[in-house]
């Protein structure tokens, strides 16, 4: 199995790039929300990789995070989604906002991915429901703000998706709000509750 590749960034192509390492290039086909996060050609990348292997087809899938990597391999786990359509989902939808529609059963959001119709968007998130959880779509956030593990950040979130819940609001529409908050260590649910109210407004 390979795990990653990092090289220079040889060529981009409309669903692929071409990578050099050691004077080979490999083909990794990637979503196309990720090409425009590429650096320019002849820069150094590092893709995390997925190899998929049939009796006639060998392919290389490619993301920019392992984030990235293990929600294509939750996806391609779903009856009726293979990798193509894997990729295609995460070229409409960031994992994140798959995350939060997945955890909401926002079958409308999950649609919006080019050929995948209700059906199979219910029954995606019937596989994957069990497999994601609120502390999953937060995590990122944790990270990205950089607080300390343990901190009381993520149950005061945890606390105003919840009020906003029962507010009326979709789990979706709260986590995404709350995403948008500037969030500190400090702050209890109340004040994360208020400043998302605020936010949910420009969504």
């Amino acid at each position: 199995m390979i795990a990653y590749i990092k090289g220079q960034l040889e060529m981009t192509g409309p669903d692929y790039i071409v990578v050099e390492n050691n004077g080979m290039g490999y083909q990794i086909f990637i979503p196309v929300s990720s090409l425009q996060r590429l650096p320019q050609r002849g820069n150094m990348v590092k893709i995390y990789t997925y190899l998929y292997v049939r009796e006639d087809n060998l392919c290389l899938y490619g993301f920019l995070t392992r984030d990235d990597l293990n929600i294509f391999k939750l996806l391609i786990t779903v009856n009726g989604i293979g990798p193509k359509g894997a990729l295609g989902i995460l070229s409409a939808i960031s994992p994140d906002d798959l995350r939060f529609a997945v955890l909401a059963g926002d079958v409308k959001t999950i649609s919006k991915a080019p050929g995948i119709g209700s059906k199979t968007a219910q029954k995606l998130i019937l596989e994957l429901k069990d497999k994601l959880s609120l502390e999953d779509a937060l995590e990122n956030d944790a990270a990205a703000d950089s607080l300390p593990e343990g901190s009381g950040s993520s149950d005061s979130k945890n606390e105003a998706i919840l009020a906003m819940v029962a507010l009326g609001y979709s789990q979706t529409q709260a986590l995404q709000a709350i995403r948008q908050c500037e969030i500190t260590e400090d702050m209890g649910s109340d004040a994360i509750l208020k400043m998302a109210l605020k936010k949910i407004l420009t969504l």
